[in-house]
């Protein structure tokens, strides 16, 4: 079917994006590093439970979400943590604007005037 067909063709795309390229070269930089590795390996396991207790419902105090932020500040002084930080985030607006494309295509099916 041709929309299997383009789905395959933009994930190529994206494979091919120079977003995921810089995300794949920090990676390599920071897997050269040990102690950039174990300080981003530490910070996403942190990240991980906390939005793990989020989709609970089990809200982090606000003390927990200003220590993930000083965290995060000191992780992205490292430039090829920053770097990745970068790049994920510039991958993940495509991810989202991608997404609204698709959403905004079908509007018209659920009564909007879009």
């Amino acid at each position: 079917m041709i929309i299997y067909d383009k789905a395959h063709e933009l994930a190529k795309s994206l494979k091919e994006s120079n977003e995921v390229e810089e995300i794949t070269s920090a990676l390599k930089m920071i897997d050269a590093d040990p102690d950039a590795k174990q300080m981003l390996d530490n910070f996403r396991e942190r990240q991980m439970e906390v939005q793990q207790r989020m989709m609970t419902g089990d809200m982090p105090a606000p003390e927990e979400m200003e220590q993930m932020e000083k965290l995060f500040e000191v992780l992205s002084m490292n430039l090829n943590i920053r770097r990745l930080f970068d790049a994920e985030r510039r991958l993940s607006v495509i991810i989202e604007d991608v997404n609204k494309i698709i959403a905004d295509s079908l509007q018209h099916l659920y009564g909007s005037n879009a």
